[in-house]
């Protein structure tokens, strides 16, 4: 009953837009690549260095404005729920990968991206992995999205069919799944590994057809496309494989970089791009350890690209939390820039609300920024001095300006977990592998770093977070 009466006053806050305001909301383009590191596409140093040139993607940056430190979380469930909320994950009890098979994902209290959109207008698509709800009333279109093509948990789980015991394990076969709002998701293959490379290219063409339905109609429109293809396992499409001479990952990249050209080409033979704001960036950094093969029988290992910075998803290091981004609007956000400025993905929501004229729900904590103005070019600084760095419900530090402060560090899962008795911190800058301990004569840091931490953990007690797997209907306990 809350929900429904917090997305009522939503909906009376944006109804009264006048005809001008509706006109120029612009569409919003959204591209989440999976386990994708900083150092992978050209414009960050990688393409041809990593067997194969990103041309469009290198294209797209020099059309737009390219952070070198955006920021998200270090699993894929965290950062796509930080993504849809504008709050950090353990806000909404989704700070870990989910585990077995019970309930987990976002309650119906949250607000997403796509309830915002929605009640301002908006038509609303999502075509790709979801990961934060696989249970009824935790789908995509449960959360705002008008339709949803796609799978709810994670790739891997397409491998499960071809292993050894699954079949008697009594565990489900997971399906991709085609969803209305309003209506039950739909079964419409199983996800194995015959339609494991062909995944994103549906994804693709899905994604061009709902952008010219909108187009067409003259509705403003927000397509969030989490592509799956760059989650273990690596398998690219059949028309990609073996084009670039250089193995499975150059051919993938191949893959993105096309796949994101098409993505483009569309909005321009449309008549849209001038209207059509394009991010493209990704959930977390590079895979620990991923493998490359055509029948998972030979395994090759393949180690993602974090560019400069050390560690991969799953740690608190920058090679987790950095990943590239790039965001395109032609006349309003001026080409060719680039800026090193701090900038997390939970700033997307009010940043979102802001140019398309949204609500920012106020009766919860929203830890995101609105970055319009940086954006814009209207003032240099992102406004965000820093964040706290989560590993699952753990704090292991926090990151201010140029400096990092680690209380506890871990290189993949596998490793040892060190926790110290004095924190340990880096400058970025001069040490981007985060290897020497400059804590001394530094400490005058941690005074100034710190006080993000103070307020973030006075925030959690006076609004405490929603427990995972919280069912439904949900009431906050503040």
């Amino acid at each position: 009953m809350k929900r429904a009466l917090i997305l009522a006053s939503f909906a009376l806050a944006v109804a009264p837009l006048p005809a001008f305001a509706q006109e120029e909301r612009p569409n919003i383009v959204l591209v989440f690549l999976d386990n994708f590191g900083w150092g992978e596409p050209g414009f960050n140093g990688g393409g041809v260095v990593r067997g194969a040139s990103t041309p469009r993607l290198d294209k797209l940056a020099a059309e737009g404005l390219r952070l070198t430190n955006f920021n998200v979380e270090v699993q894929c469930t965290p950062s796509r729920s930080a993504l849809m909320t504008g709050r950090y994950a353990i806000r909404s009890g989704n700070a870990t990968v989910p585990l077995g098979e019970g309930v987990y994902g976002l309650v119906q209290w949250e607000v997403t991206v796509a309830e915002m959109l929605s009640l301002a207008g908006y038509a609303t698509g999502m075509y790709g992995k979801w990961h934060l709800g696989r249970t009824d009333g935790r789908f995509p279109t449960d959360q705002g999205f008008d339709e949803w093509y796609g799978i709810p948990n994670t790739t891997d789980e397409a491998v499960y069919s071809s292993l050894s015991g699954f079949s008697e394990s009594g565990v489900p076969e997971t399906y991709v799944l085609d969803a209305r709002k309003g209506d039950a998701p739909t079964r419409v293959r199983p996800y194995n590994l015959d339609y494991r490379p062909l995944i994103d290219r549906d994804l693709t063409d899905r994604a061009i057809g709902f952008m010219r339905r909108q187009a067409e109609a003259g509705v403003p429109f927000f397509v969030y496309l989490p592509y799956t293809a760059t989650h273990f396992p690596t398998l690219p499409h059949s028309d990609f494989v073996g084009r670039s001479g250089n193995g499975l990952w150059a051919d993938l990249l191949m893959q993105i970089d096309s796949y994101t050209g098409e993505l483009l080409d569309a909005i321009d033979e449309l008549g849209i791009a001038e209207n059509t704001i394009f991010v493209f960036t990704a959930d977390n950094g590079p895979e620990a350890l991923g493998f490359e093969s055509t029948n998972l029988t030979v395994e090759t290992a393949v180690h993602g690209s974090a560019g400069p910075w050390r560690g991969t998803l799953f740690t608190g290091f920058e090679g987790a939390l950095r990943v590239p981004f790039v965001v395109r609007w032609p006349g309003r956000i001026a080409a060719g820039r680039s800026s090193d400025e701090i900038v997390h993905a939970m700033d997307l929501f009010p940043t979102f609300a802001s140019i398309a004229r949204g609500t920012v729900p106020e009766d919860r904590p929203i830890d995101g920024r609105n970055m319009a103005a940086f954006f814009l070019g209207e003032r240099e600084e992102s406004g965000r001095d820093g964040f706290v760095v989560y590993m699952g419900t753990e704090i292991f530090g926090v990151k201010w300006r140029n400096w990092k402060v680690h209380f506890k560090e871990q290189d993949t899962w596998a490793d040892v977990l060190r926790t110290y008795t004095m924190p340990r911190l880096y400058n970025l800058l001069t040490d981007p592998q985060e290897r020497d301990n400059v804590l001394f004569p530094n400490t005058w840091v941690l005074k100034a770093a710190l006080g993000q931490l103070e307020d973030h953990v006075a925030s959690l007690r006076a609004y405490p977070p929603i427990p995972t797997g919280a069912p439904d209907p949900y009431e906050p306990l503040n």
